[in-house]
């Protein structure tokens, strides 16, 4: 078992900004920011105790998608790795890595070496993908994504583990004798599975240690938190699992300007109210994304949240 977060209580992470910049979520602003400023989010977040930062993982987007999803999309590995250095309690989560593209060797070497210079803050979260060209770039079967990434886990799983010589056979992959140092600081590192389908579900049920949804709305969560607990059960797997959930946009305080129809705002106590509700649901740890004008925004933003509403998540 590799339970990130002490059971019953909610905790908050959030999916960093500049690293990724779909249309979907990005703010102007994060056209033009820089490292500093990715740095300066990071840190405030640090400082406010965020259990965890986040990534997103794409290799290359083809030009028909480069409209709504941009071509921004920072390497999972470096930009956790350079958050690692310059942060010192915060987890760091790739939500999520698309691991069938790379052998599961190479994500190994990869995620091992953050774990081990970050004293053990990884949090491997995965998914299929979603981008057909990028698989057939790479010369791997989009239509079979699903059960590349199944045999993947169950590769990383081994290669991830305390064995200097990781042994793993499987019908895609197999290697034994091959050393590879160094291991994790964490004895099992854990792994989150991301999306919100049928096989999504069933994939975070069997082999994850937690459920990163893909923009579940409140009221999708409790038939998808019991069809997890279901499956589950019909696995035979024990051990409990962390549910995630991405809240609506948050923005602490009065903003004085149009966040969006969708967009939670007020005093803190009303802003707790409304995500304690998640915990009802059987939720136990919530990513949260704020509105924001610029870098400094963003920032005051966090530091009100950990200050005000973080506290009262748990009364």
């Amino acid at each position: 078992m590799a339970r990130v977060f002490a059971e019953g209580r909610l905790e908050y992470g959030m999916q960093l900004p500049i690293q990724s910049q779909s249309t979907i979520y990005a703010e102007p602003w994060e056209a033009t920011a820089t490292a500093a400023d990715l740095a300066g989010v990071a840190r405030a977040a640090d400082r406010a105790g965020f259990g965890y930062l986040a990534t997103c993982d794409h290799v290359a987007i083809p030009r028909r998608l480069a409209g709504p999803m941009s071509t921004v999309w920072y390497d999972p590995v470096a930009t956790l790795s350079f958050l690692a250095g310059i942060t010192e309690r915060v987890r760091l989560l790739s939500h999520v890595a698309i691991v069938g593209l790379r052998h599961p060797l190479i994500s190994a070497k990869q995620y091992a070496t953050l774990d081990h210079l970050s004293g053990g803050r990884l949090i491997l979260g995965v998914g299929a993908g979603h981008v057909q060209e990028e698989f057939e770039v790479l010369g791997i079967d989009f239509a079979r994504r699903g059960a590349l990434l199944d045999e993947t886990l169950d590769a990383l799983r081994a290669a991830l583990g305390p064995e200097e010589y990781p042994r793993f056979e499987g019908e895609l992959f197999a290697f034994r004798d091959l050393g590879q140092l160094p291991r994790p600081a964490q004895p099992r590192i854990p792994v989150w599975v991301g999306g919100s389908s049928p096989a999504a579900l069933r994939r975070a049920a069997v082999r994850g240690d937690g459920w990163l949804p893909q923009g579940d709305p409140r009221e999708r969560i409790p038939a998808q938190i019991a069809r997890i607990r279901e499956l589950r059960q019909a696995a035979g797997v024990t051990a409990p699992i962390e549910i995630g959930a991405i809240t609506e946009p948050l923005y602490v305080g009065e903003p004085g300007w149009d966040t969006g129809r969708r967009a939670l705002t007020g005093k803190a106590e009303a802003l707790a109210e409304s995500l304690r509700a998640y915990k009802a649901l059987g939720v136990d740890q919530i990513q949260v994304r704020f509105r924001s004008r610029d870098r400094a925004e963003l920032a005051d933003q966090i530091t009100a949240f950990g200050d005000g509403v973080a506290p009262l998540l748990n009364d």
